[in-house]
């Protein structure tokens, strides 16, 4: 199931661990959450390959990692429509179904742009910053998520 709302997905999945995946061309980028939902961080990154191999990869971090449901940044053009990236993103999250978890399509147009500009401030060098930014933009695009589910429980 892939759901496009947060309350949709909030009622398609059980409290516990959430993972985002920050899904490019040649990487993806994964984070993971605590089981309250509170807090995401980043986990690590799979270099793409063939999607069976690529789909291994990310079944073998839900065992691990016990992940109930999936959170995909969806890079929607600045006005809001889809572009061909948004179309191959929707298409990989659609490609996910054999892992039968709850999917959320979340908007993350400016995540890779806020985490350079942070790591940049932080003064990492940009070797450093291109080995990581792909799994802190995961965690930025899982905690934007998880923040807007809390405020759904909180009533907000």
């Amino acid at each position: 199931m892939i759901a496009s709302t947060t309350d949709e997905f909030a009622s398609a999945v059980p409290h516990g661990k959430l993972a985002g995946l920050d899904v490019g061309t040649r990487t993806i980028g994964l984070a993971i959450c605590d089981a309250g939902w509170h807090f995401a961080g980043p986990s690590e990154t799979i270099r793409r390959a063939k999607f069976t191999k690529d789909l291994e990869l990310l079944r073998d971090f839900i065992a691990r990692e016990h992940v109930v449901g999936l959170v995909v940044g969806l890079p929607l053009s600045m006005d809001g429509s889809d572009s061909p990236r948004t179309q191959s993103v929707r298409a990989f999250a659609r490609n996910l179904a054999p892992l039968s978890l709850p999917i959320l399509l979340w908007d993350e147009r400016w995540s890779t742009q806020a985490v350079e500009r942070a790591m940049i401030a932080a003064d990492v060098s940009r070797a450093r910053r291109a080995e990581k930014v792909d799994a802190l933009a995961a965690a930025h695009i899982l905690q934007g998520a998880i923040d807007a589910l809390a405020n759904l429980s909180n009533g907000s």
